[in-house]
């Protein structure tokens, strides 16, 4: 007979002096055993302020590495280190590439100020902090960019493109994007680094379209890392909490159509919402933890045998932290 993984998961959560967390990502069977839930910086955030000792990290391993960040004190374990796509798309060398691309377009260093996405490795948000740079998230990259064009400095945008020109065009700002046509530093306000999130890049116009000729008078939401074009063309916009705000504030009869992961969109309310693809818009990467991987990891906690610890280095953590915390202070 098999093992009732869920049933041991409780068990284990009951025994240990552990806290699971999870991304609203998350397939199903795993988000249901979380004990906090959310998005990756509420997560960090709540689980800093969490008193147990041990925390269960359910999501991509940017999330797990920032809780470490900001809580050095945690002992951190991922069922899963995945890789969220959009993190391996930018590391130090890429990073240092934009901003000798800056140089060489006749941008001082000390005149450009980095902005990473949490959407990162610890050590990028590390060299964003060493240049006197910051973090943002989906829900406050608009105050984030505004406090930064208040130094009077060219903004350096990671890994995002897609996020950095949303907000350029919500600012009435230039964009222009590393590599992709003429990119001009000295023209534009926000330079972006050419990253992009492949899930969200699956929404279209025609997406759109289908959905307001088959339903007149749908509304459309979407993150701001899928196209301009598609965000531009949407009722509403904004970061996975907002849109679980969003929609959950509309009419019940109201009809939706969204536009990010597969799984949140599924768990929201169950009548009249839509998720805005012909194809389902599911990250490969956050659903790689099963329920088996979650007991594993819990079960090695009990056998003294911890497995995937999350750890940073010192100067990484130090640096990484004050960039986080630079953008923490921005209200």
């Amino acid at each position: 007979m098999g093992i009732d993984y869920k049933a041991e998961i409780e068990r284990l959560k009951k025994a240990l002096d552990v806290t699971v967390a999870a991304h609203y990502y998350q397939r199903d069977e795993v988000f249901e055993m979380a004990d906090i839930a959310g998005d990756s910086l509420e997560l960090a955030r709540r689980c800093k302020d969490d008193p147990k000792e041990w925390v269960v990290f359910c999501g991509v391993g940017f999330m797990g590495q920032s809780l470490k960040v900001i809580a050095p004190h945690k002992r951190v374990l991922m069922p899963k280190i995945a890789c969220c796509a959009m993190a391996r798309m930018i590391d130090i060398s890429y990073f240092d590439e934009s901003v000798a691309y800056m140089v060489e377009h006749g941008i001082k260093k000390e005149d450009i100020l980095p902005i990473t996405y949490i959407n990162s490795d610890a050590s990028v948000k590390a060299k964003v902090g060493e240049m006197g740079g910051l973090v943002c998230t989906s829900s406050n990259a608009y105050k984030i960019i505004e406090r930064g064009l208040a130094s009077g400095k060219k903004i350096l945008f990671v890994p995002d493109r897609c996020l950095g020109q949303n907000f350029a065009i919500q600012m009435g700002l230039k964009s222009c994007v590393i590599g992709v046509g003429e990119c001009d530093p000295k023209e534009a306000d926000v330079i972006c680094f050419n990253g992009f999130c492949s899930v969200h890049q699956l929404f279209t116009l025609d997406d759109i379209e289908f959905y307001r000729e088959k339903y007149p008078g749908i509304k459309i939401a979407v993150h701001p890392e899928c196209d301009p074009r598609v965000v531009q063309a949407a009722d509403f916009a904004g970061s996975t909490s907002q849109i679980i705000s969003y929609v959950n504030g509309l009419d019940p009869e109201q009809k939706v159509a969204v536009g990010t992961e597969y799984n949140l969109v599924h768990r929201m309310r169950k009548a009249n919402t839509f998720v805005l693809s012909s194809t389902k818009p599911e990250c490969p990467t956050m659903n790689e933890t099963t329920l088996e991987d979650l007991y594993k990891t819990l079960k090695s906690i009990e056998d003294h045998s911890p497995i995937n610890e999350i750890q940073v280095d010192e100067h990484t953590i130090k640096w990484a932290n004050i960039a986080l915390e630079r953008m923490l202070e921005i209200k």
